[in-house]
């Protein structure tokens, strides 16, 4: 017998959704996003009217709702330490340090968040293509490496800009620095970290789109997230943008959009992680 006929969609290399036949008849189609956030796939029987939903087994789905849990609420004490942060420095009540401190903090959970998200890839259950329409749980795994996955590839991003922007961080507790080691130690892996959470978004607006170019679907809680995770790192690239220190005056670009750009758009992975904790199995 031939293979059963499948149908693949996606961006490139990327393939987002995976349309087939199962050897009973009818339809089951697999799509990324659904899968590995709460283990679902969609399965048509023959002769039924409609569409229903196949769950994981209880294995896949308490680990998807633990990781999802802890992803979403580390993002949103993130960003609001992030925002508590941008506020200290914009309308005072704290000196330099105390700023940094509590930045610090956030990015510790920023940090967290990015990992488990990357968990949440590796351990998502895999689908049968061209068996029956079901998912399949593999063992725990802490790192894997899936290039050709846009989704292991949008989790590696977001938890590569993270720890890039621990750099940033930790070098904003350097005291004495002069302007060239400002803008190298502290400017440069913050511009690094938001095109990193660029990049991130991009690829997670091409998981739920299945095409390179951002849709909007408005009825879509996953693309909520998505687009207001990447409203946040616009926000947070113009903050960097206007962050950067001028060698002939020493002084900052613009340090209210620097502030204002970094409050802002850590309030949106704040209310990015609201939303992805009802984004669960």
């Amino acid at each position: 017998m031939g293979q059963p006929e499948q149908r693949a969609e996606g961006a490139g290399p990327f393939t987002t959704r995976l349309t087939w036949r199962p050897p009973g008849g009818g339809t089951a189609v697999w799509e990324s996003r659904l899968a590995r956030r709460r283990g679902l796939i969609a399965v048509h029987p023959p002769g039924a009217p409609a569409r229903r939903h196949a769950s994981a087994d209880a294995v896949a789905i308490t680990r998807l709702r633990r990781l999802n849990a802890i992803a979403a609420t580390a993002f949103v004490i993130g960003g609001a330490l992030f925002a508590a942060g941008a506020a200290v420095a914009q309308f005072g009540g704290g000196d330099a340090t105390t700023c940094a401190s509590i930045y610090f903090a956030g990015g510790l959970f920023f940090n967290t968040g990015g990992y488990v998200s990357l968990l949440q890839v590796v351990n998502a259950p895999r689908h049968v293509p061209g068996g029956e329409g079901r998912l399949v749980t593999r063992r725990w795994r802490w790192w894997s490496y899936e290039p050709m996955r846009v989704d292991w590839l949008s989790a590696s991003a977001l938890f590569a800009g993270t720890l890039v922007f621990g750099v940033n961080l930790l070098d904003s507790f350097l005291q004495g620095l002069n302007v060239q080691q400002v803008n190298r130690l502290i400017w440069t892996p913050d511009v690094i970290g938001c095109v990193l959470f660029l990049i991130s978004g991009h690829l997670a607006f091409v998981e739920i789109c299945h095409t390179r170019l951002p849709c909007v679907r408005r009825r879509s809680l996953g693309w909520w997230i998505t687009a207001v995770n990447q409203l946040g790192s616009v926000l947070f690239m113009v903050s960097a943008l206007a962050a950067y220190t001028r060698p002939a005056t020493g002084s900052l670009v613009n340090a209210d959009i620097a502030d204002w750009g970094t409050l802002t758009g850590a309030l949106c992975f704040s209310v990015g992680g609201v939303l992805q904790h009802f984004e669960r199995p």
